[in-house]
């Protein structure tokens, strides 16, 4: 609104007053939708995503995902490399899953082998399963805070990260991609006197989230940039398939774990509690992923009680120099930290597979962008786009 002073009437000065719009529907100033491109970030950073927004003014009006910048072809390099090859690259994209995506392929390779792996690697893959699924999801509840203004709960996810990275390395060697897994089992038995080392550390993480959750979840800040924003419904969950903490956050109470059992997650259905929500929110998410730590530590707990009284006996099965998969094919899933993991994997008898297609959980959550961010401001954008939990390397594969 501006205001001007008119002339001097009969000794008097008289005031007028001009309205003046700024914006969309404003008589005086016609306005345009405005072309937005989010990213590509620089592709030495750990992932690129990029984002083409359409505003007008800061309201979104329409929102394309733009994928392919870190396209690395790991479903052709699948088809020129063996069994015991493949796993060093499916552990590597979803970098912050890597045990969990090393599943999928050894189980698939299993099944067409028909081949029954010994209880005592079924037990340790389980429990190694979710101490993984640990790692991801404290990654992700430090980060996300990060990038709507919270700085401090980054240090306290990094510290509990840390000592279950101990107990990974201590096993595997690595500290990212482990590599353990392998066609008929885990690479080697459980070193001695681990399993009271990852009971301290999962009573030791248990601890630690408690902090976290007292730090975060009171947070009047927090829970105004996330609640009731981004709103996610179940038709959008179906027609997009997206899966795991995204879509339980919205009411849809499906979990490969419970609903078709692998590994030994059919013996913990006493144990295995599958967290949900209604709201579909950002904050929902949030707090599906909060409580899922719980939950995984919970069976971390009874993996490690059932390993201690499992008597000793091998930890994998023995392989020819050569493992040639039978001709047939078939598809194995896994409910991998971030949601559904499929493997399509197709075999004429050979050494390597002829076609062994991926399905990854971050690919199909990312694409419901669309439906989600329009209507949202800018700002909204940066808190939804972090509450979806996805990894780049898990879309462009």
């Amino acid at each position: 609104m501006a205001r001007w002073s008119g002339e001097h009437q009969n000794g008097h000065v008289v005031s007028t007053e001009r309205i003046v719009g700024v914006g969309a529907g404003a008589k005086d100033l016609a306005t345009e939708d405005m072309t937005l491109n989010i990213g590509p970030q620089h592709p030495s950073t750990h992932g690129v995503l990029r984002l083409r927004l359409t505003l007008d003014g800061e309201r979104i009006a329409a929102a394309e995902p733009i994928i392919g910048y870190m396209h690395r072809g790991a479903e052709k390099l699948f088809e020129v490399r063996d069994y015991r090859q493949i796993i060093v690259l499916a552990n590597r994209h979803d970098w912050l899953s890597a045990f969990s995506s090393e599943l999928g392929v050894v189980l698939a390779a299993e099944r067409m082998l028909g081949m029954e792996v010994p209880t005592r690697a079924v037990w340790a893959r389980t429990l190694l399963a979710e101490l993984n699924r640990v790692l991801n999801h404290l990654m992700f509840l430090g980060s996300y805070p990060l990038e709507i203004g919270a700085i401090t709960p980054i240090f306290y996810s990094f510290r509990e990260r840390e000592q279950l990275q101990r107990v990974m390395e201590e096993i595997s060697g690595g500290r990212m991609h482990y590599m353990f897994n392998r066609v008929g089992g885990l690479k080697e038995d459980l070193p001695a006197g681990w399993l009271g080392r990852v009971t301290e550390a999962v009573a030791g993480v248990r601890r630690g989230v408690r902090d976290l959750d007292r730090l975060i979840s009171g947070n009047e800040i927090f829970r105004a940039r996330t609640r009731g924003v981004g709103v996610l419904t179940r038709e959008q969950i179906q027609q997009y398939g997206v899966s795991g903490p995204i879509a339980r956050a919205a009411g849809v109470d499906f979990d490969l774990r419970r609903d078709e059992p692998y590994l030994a997650y059919g013996e913990l259905s006493d144990v295995l509690r599958v967290v949900t929500r209604t709201e579909g929110d950002c904050l929902a998410r949030f707090e599906c992923l909060l409580d899922q730590v719980h939950a995984s530590l919970d069976l971390s707990d009874a993996c490690v009680s059932r390993l201690s009284e499992l008597p000793p006996g091998p930890i994998n099965v023995r392989l020819p120099k050569v493992l040639k998969v039978p001709e047939g094919h078939t598809y194995a899933w896994t409910e991998n930290p971030l949601g559904i993991n499929g493997y399509y994997l197709v075999s004429r008898g050979e050494k390597t597979p002829w076609r062994l297609k991926l399905r990854s959980a971050s690919y199909n959550n990312i694409q419901v962008l669309t439906e989600m961010l329009p209507g949202y401001l800018v700002a909204d954008m940066i808190a939804i786009l972090g509450s979806m939990f996805f990894v780049v390397g898990d879309i462009d594969k």
